[in-house]
């Protein structure tokens, strides 16, 4: 039954990951959004197209455990290469919102390994 898929979504092996995605992708919007606010915006280009490709990585890789794809371990993987580029970039900048994205990244990087290995 649809009304039953939170519930068992939750249950499921990879709950904890596709929250971290979830997390993940929207750190990586509000950061992109924010780093397009900064002063010098096209100094800040190679963190917004990583945040863009790191939350599309995000949703790809969430939309993957929740129908359990086949292609979950890859999926992850790939995810988790993403992140961990993300979160290098952003810890370079003393801002806030890329500190918070990094922070996000890097767990989201670390539970998909984790998925990936399984």
């Amino acid at each position: 039954m649809a009304h039953d898929a939170p519930a068992a979504l939750a249950e499921s092996r990879y709950a904890d990951c596709i929250d971290a995605c979830n997390a993940c992708a929207a750190a990586c919007d509000f950061c992109s959004a924010a780093c397009l606010r900064e002063p010098d915006p096209a100094h800040m280009a190679r963190c917004i197209q990583l945040d863009m490709d790191c939350a599309a990585a995000c949703r790809l890789a969430a939309a993957a455990m929740a129908r359990e794809s086949s292609h979950v371990g890859y999926i992850c993987e790939l995810c988790a290469r993403i992140c961990e580029a993300c979160a290098q970039e952003c810890k370079s900048h003393p801002m806030q919102h890329c500190q918070d994205c990094a922070q996000a990244c890097e767990r989201c990087a670390r539970l998909c390994r984790e998925m990936a290995a399984a």
